[in-house]
């Protein structure tokens, strides 16, 4: 059976390291293109202002941004997993 909320929520498969923080943020990464989807419907079809879609916008992007730098992803791409510097 189809469940509604997995058509309009889905996620895609994570095929990167398998890190805690990477689960995390690809989470994330997926939870702010879905979002910037609708927003982008929205505005598109006259439904919100462009200016409050630009608004929602930059500040999903900020919050994506601020989940990166919370959870160090990236900062560290050489280092071998149990390798302390």
């Amino acid at each position: 059976m189809l469940v509604t909320s997995n058509f309009l929520y889905s996620h895609s498969r994570y095929y990167g390291d398998v890190k805690p923080e990477n689960l995390v943020f690809n989470a994330n990464l997926q939870e702010f293109a879905q979002k910037a989807t609708y927003i982008s419907c929205l505005a598109s079809n006259g439904k919100i202002p462009l200016e409050k879609a630009f608004q929602d916008l930059e500040m999903l992007w900020k919050q994506l941004e601020d989940s990166k730098k919370q959870l160090g992803v990236g900062e560290h791409p050489f280092q071998v997993e149990g390798e302390n510097t």
